[in-house]
């Protein structure tokens, strides 16, 4: 049974509990989530300029639209003001930042009518982040930049939390990603032939259900959820941003999250950074989570 959380006043170690277990929590806007929200809209709304973000798609040619997201997508997640705003988002959500690691928050679109779906502006396939080396205590955290609605939305599909799918989760090792395809994102426009998890038999979409918080409000669920990236028929841009976290006596102790289906190797534990002085988590725990590539996938 999968329950929606709304504005929960549970704490901390409660709430991962329930995550770990399937369910999901939503926040009305808070302070800190609309200060990030406004700091990722100055950022957008200045590369975009004098277009109106959300609608430059229909004015750029798609080419020179990738160009301006490889330029800000990089500034955005690596300013140091992003971390700090990230901080006092957990702060505010009653995290202990002492044993809360986050990775870098990313700065995600969805275009209408199919304009640009791939490389930089992925459009996900159903999928869990733990088919993507995420460890089974990893938590995600996801706001909208601008208003959405359902049309432009993430979907959820709740009848995949204890059913296992077929995937290629097993040709997925992260260190190898990062070194060979995620900076090539922007040269994926027509099509992107990267190879990442996908599944491999069908997947029904429904049931599902779409969660539109406010600007500045977040949905919170665990990387084993399946959700995926609505087709966007909106008429305008989905601007988002999400980022992770873990917190350290879990992963520690490898709670979370049941792994009904992946097989990846690797882990992306390395990318986390402890809430209260951005130091990175101890490598002795990265190297309890990682493992290496499998051959045939290092020589093919």
């Amino acid at each position: 049974m999968n329950t929606i959380f709304f504005d929960s006043p549970s704490s901390d170690d409660i709430r991962r509990e329930h995550l770990y277990n399937g369910q999901i929590f939503v926040f009305s806007p808070c302070p800190s989530g609309i200060a990030l929200c406004e700091f990722a809209r100055e950022m957008v709304e200045e590369a975009f300029t004098p277009l109106d973000p959300r609608e430059a798609q229909y004015t750029l040619p798609v080419e020179e639209y990738v160009a301006i997201l490889a330029r800000l997508k990089p500034a955005f997640i690596h300013h140091p003001k992003s971390k700090q705003l990230i901080q006092s988002i957990l702060k505010e959500a009653g995290c202990d930042l002492n044993k809360t690691y986050f990775d870098v928050p990313r700065l995600r679109t969805a275009t209408s009518d199919d304009y640009l779906t791939s490389g930089i502006a992925y459009a996900f396939h159903p999928h869990r982040d733990t088919w993507y080396s995420a460890p089974p205590c990893q938590l995600n955290w996801w706001l909208p930049v601008y208003d959405v609605m359902p049309t432009n939305a993430m979907a959820f599909h709740p009848r995949y939390w204890s059913q296992p799918v077929k995937n290629g989760s097993k040709d997925y090792n992260y260190a190898q990603w990062n070194k060979e395809n995620r900076k090539n994102a922007a040269k994926h426009i027509k099509a992107d032939n990267r190879k990442q998890p996908h599944p491999e038999e069908p997947i029904e979409l429904e049931p599902q259900f779409r969660l539109i918080p406010n600007v500045g409000g977040m949905i919170l669920f665990s990387a084993a959820q399946m959700h995926s990236t609505v087709p966007n028929t909106s008429g305008y841009t989905r601007f988002s941003i999400d980022f992770r976290t873990v917190h350290l006596d879990d992963a520690i102790a490898r709670r979370g999250a049941s792994n009904i289906d992946s097989a990846c190797t690797g882990t992306s534990l390395g990318d986390f950074l402890r809430g209260t002085d951005f130091c990175p988590i101890p490598e002795s725990l990265v190297a309890l989570y990682d493992s290496p590539a499998p051959v045939e996938t290092l020589t093919s």
